[in-house]
This record gives C-alpha cells, sequence and structure tokens, in this order.
C-alpha cells in the first residue's frame, strides 16, 4: 500500500495539533517543520476542519488545533478521508471493473484481505498514539526552530 503525500501531510498537522495542544498551530510551522509546499497544507488544514478534526482560526494571530480530543480521532478514517476508496486495483471498483475473472479470482479477493487487514490496523491507531512520544518529538522540533532549519536525519532517528 502506498498512501499520497496529501494523508501524510493530514497526518503530520494532526500530530502537530497533538503535541500542540492547547496552543494553535500556525500553517507556517507545518511548512518549516516538514519542509512541504504552504499551498498543499492550507488545503489540508481546510478540509481537515470541514470534517471536524481541525478547529480554525482566522487573522494575525490564527491556526488551528485539534477540534476533539486526539484519543477520538482515528488514524484510519483520517485516511478514508484523504484517500477516498482504496480501489488498489481496478477490479475493486465495480463501475470501473473490466476484469472478466472478477467473481473466481482468488488474486483479487487476496489483495482486498490485505487491504482490509492494512486499514484495521490504522483503525486501531489514534492521533494520541502517534503524538504519545511527544517529548521526542518536541525536542526534534525545537531543535528545528532553534537552527532555523530543517534537518536531515538518519534512518535511524525515524524508529518509533
Amino acid at each position: 500500500m502506498k498512501l499520497t503525500s496529501y494523508t501524510n501531510y493530514a497526518m503530520r498537522c494532526l500530530q502537530l495539533a497533538a503535541l500542540k495542544a492547547p496552543k494553535l498551530v500556525r500553517v507556517d510551522d507545518v511548512v518549516f517543520i516538514h519542509g512541504v509546499s504552504r499551498p498543499h497544507i492550507v488545503k489540508v488544514v481546510h478540509e481537515l476542519g470541514k470534517a471536524g478534526y481541525l478547529e480554525t482560526v482566522r487573522g494575525r494571530n490564527g491556526g488551528f488545533r485539534l477540534s476533539r480530543p486526539a484519543e477520538e480521532i482515528i488514524v484510519g478514517d483520517v485516511v478514508r478521508l484523504t484517500e477516498g476508496p482504496l480501489d488498489v486495483v481496478e477490479c475493486f471498483n465495480p463501475e470501473k471493473n473490466t476484469c472478466p475473472l472478477i467473481s473466481i479470482c482468488k488474486l483479487s479477493k487476496k489483495i482486498q484481505e490485505a487491504t482490509n487487514a492494512f486499514m484495521d490496523v490504522l483503525d486501531g491507531v489514534t492521533i494520541a498514539d502517534i503524538s504519545a512520544n511527544r517529548i521526542p518529538l518536541l525536542k526534534r522540533i525545537d531543535l528545528l526552530e532553534i537552527t532555523g532549519k530543517p534537518a536531515i536525519f538518519a534512518k535511524s532517528d525515524h524508529a518509533n
């Protein structure tokens, strides 16, 4: 499975909002910390706000924060919002399917099982879970802010 950058940005916004709660997070903070495009983050924050995951505040001192507790925001639900239907192969979508083997294909059934298992795992994860290592995450963010530039870290730094 490969999720879009859009979903990744949504998770990063929600995670940062959980880490900084109850303070507001600015779009520019996400842009700086993760080195991503501002228009993309604006779009993500807007969609997460419309969906009820974020409260957005306009103006000079504006920003966004979680609109409900991080423990109540299920990662799988956010993935469904940002990805839409997970039609991993064309035969998952009856309107687009052109495969004559659909009713007897074992590969299709196994890919569907794998997709369901993937989403089952994400349904068991909350924004609170991905923000649980708050201290190391905030230390890394503080380091980025102190140095004034995003840093590249070794793969071992990405572990839990």
